[in-house]
């Protein structure tokens, strides 16, 4: 048993090395099986199946500094302070698939300390099914490694665009993972595409405006500074991410807005310390590697010392959305200009030799350090009342099922009411010409509440509380109008289609009957017939909007099995 001990502490090193100063990162079996020996060859590392993936391989936990068993280990986790790090989302990025595993190594090699260390949790690839889709060739504008697998899962989606219409068998596995942890700092390792300059290591954080002003503060104030301070002494410049307003840096950047669709905007919902780490892709392999590694170290030392602050900070978050009266969202980017130094590459636009057409060139033998537009404030366009309940019609299993698997509270809906409640009405919105992650996306929603419900209130329908931890979920995907909630991502998009029409040739009479025994309704025709040239040209248009202010419309078009009560 000794020698066999030793023989996987060296193999250990071995391939822990070899990913250091090579340009290799394992395939899905490689990578279980070295968790899968670290596990077995240290009692302070755990390795949980957590569930199916899409490829039908499992999702996997690694725990460290845990409970010894999973019981344990998972309530440790929820009671103390917790870093959950998410690799393998998109595999053609491995950076932090091998940084972990570096990570781990040091770890062991250091003697294994857990005094101060917080739990440590990592996915060693998320992405099953892109991590065995493998080749040298998807990448095409990346440094490295030799070979690496691909964006899209096994159904082909881009799992960094899942967290809310949870489409994937990865992410429901993702969902239990992380409510079981309930982390307090969550990283998402990624390599960035865009624009070329000097950097290697950048970070997204979440949106200060939009998160509760106790982690705004901690994050952004406290925080990042620190990281920026430690990784300097490391020779490494954290910047935030590089997300272009126009074609080149010079022209400016902004803060990227993280949606819950994303993985840190997500973890964001439920107060989570949120960052994606983006390493540049054409820098070479290893230094992206050892950029991610030294980024995950500094996160890690920041989140021992400052534990206490961190639990406090999110508690007092909590506390703050339940005193939210109204939910502000629709933020959007400020003219507000401030300005970031900047160290790039000068660049031109000579004639293509390819197109012959103008081509932009940056000059690595170029380089220049400046100050550049950096528009970082957000400021929400629009606000939203709380309700004190939703009631969501027992038909909706789907959205249901996702409530459920983010830990939200609810109860049948029995004794209830209608006439206490509030439909609501799709009045308008647009949607995508093309599909986006095998959907339709809507946008610009605007909704009506029309009093009491349109349809009786059923004993097995569900009620939700917004009186309840999650409360900014709850509003994120219940709230029609929200970016990334269940109506935009088309899980009503039954209830926007009109089941009973009209054929003019026989409604012709009864319009007229209609408008004769409905003197404001004949008025309000004739004035928009008056005032509108488009509608007075379409007798077809004219019929329905007699018909839609007859009682023979139906009072369900338009209208979403959700009611409100305030």
């Amino acid at each position: 048993m000794k020698h066999l001990l030793i023989a996987l502490t060296l193999m250990l090193t071995f391939v822990s090395q070899a990913q250091l100063d090579g340009n290799t990162t394992p395939s899905y079996a490689e990578l279980i099986q070295m968790y899968q020996s670290l596990a077995s060859d240290n009692t302070e590392i755990e390795l949980y199946n957590m569930g199916e993936s899409d490829a039908g391989l499992p999702i996997y936990v690694c725990i460290i500094n845990g409970g010894q068993d999973s019981i344990q280990s998972f309530e440790k986790a929820r009671m103390e302070t917790t870093v959950l790090i998410n690799n393998g989302i998109h595999p053609g990025e491995p950076d932090g698939i091998n940084a972990c595993l570096l990570w781990i190594n040091d770890w062991v090699k250091r003697g294994k300390k857990t005094t101060n260390l917080p739990v440590i949790a990592i996915i060693p690839s998320y992405n099953v099914g892109g991590t065995l889709n493998r080749s040298s060739s998807s990448r095409a504008n990346q440094d490295g490694p030799e070979i690496y697998g691909f964006r899209g899962n096994a159904q082909n989606l881009d799992l960094n665009r899942d967290f809310i219409k949870m489409d994937s068998k990865n992410m429901m596995t993702f969902a239990r993972i992380f409510h079981a942890l309930d982390p307090d700092v969550f990283i998402d390792t990624h390599v960035s595409n865009g624009a070329d300059y000097q950097y290697t290591l950048t970070y997204i954080a979440s949106v200060k405006e939009r998160m509760a002003p106790s982690l705004s503060k901690l994050t952004h104030g406290i925080m990042i500074p620190f990281l920026k301070k430690d990784l300097k002494k490391k020779d490494w410049d954290l910047i935030p991410y590089v997300n272009l307003i126009d074609d080149v840096p010079e022209k400016g950047m902004s803060v990227f807005n993280d949606l819950p669709r994303y993985s840190m905007g997500y973890a964001s919902l439920f107060n989570t310390i949120s960052f994606t780490v983006e390493t540049h892709m054409l820098k070479p392999f290893q230094q992206r590697t050892q950029a991610t590694l030294d980024f995950l170290q500094s996160t890690i030392s920041w989140t021992s010392e400052n534990a206490e602050n961190v639990e406090r900070a999110r508690k007092e978050a909590f506390q703050f959305d339940l005193s939210m009266k109204s939910f502000p969202y629709n933020y959007q980017l400020t003219e507000d200009q401030d300005s970031i130094l900047f160290k790039g590459y000068e660049y031109s636009y000579p004639k293509s030799d390819v197109t012959g057409y103008e081509r932009l060139k940056y000059h690595q033998n170029q380089s220049y350090i400046k100050y550049i537009p950096h528009y970082q404030t957000y400021k929400a366009k629009d606000t939203v009342i709380v309700p004190s309940y939703y009631v969501i019609g027992d038909q909706c299993a789907d959205v249901i099922e996702r409530l459920q698997a983010n830990g939200i509270e609810m109860k049948s809906a029995s004794n209830l009411k209608a006439e206490d409640f509030k439909s609501i009405r799709i009045v308008n919105y647009s949607s995508g010409k093309k599909p986006y992650e095998g959907h339709f996306l809507h946008k610009n929603t605007e909704i009506e509440l029309l009093n009491g419900s349109v349809l009786p209130i059923k004993s097995t329908d569900i009620i939700v509380s917004t009186d309840q931890r999650n409360r900014r979920f709850i509003l994120s995907v219940l709230e029609p109008e929200m970016a990334d909630s269940y109506f935009s991502w088309n899980f009503f998009d039954s209830y926007l289609q009109q089941k009973e029409h009209f054929s003019s040739y026989v409604f012709e009479d009864k319009a007229l009957e209609i408008l004769n025994g409905d003197a404001s309704l004949k008025s309000e025709f004739e004035t928009k017939k008056l005032e509108d040239e488009e509608f007075r040209g379409n007798p077809r248009a004219q019929l329905d909007f007699i018909y839609r202010h007859s009682n023979h419309y139906e009072p369900t078009h338009n209208v979403l099995p959700i009611r409100v009560k305030y």
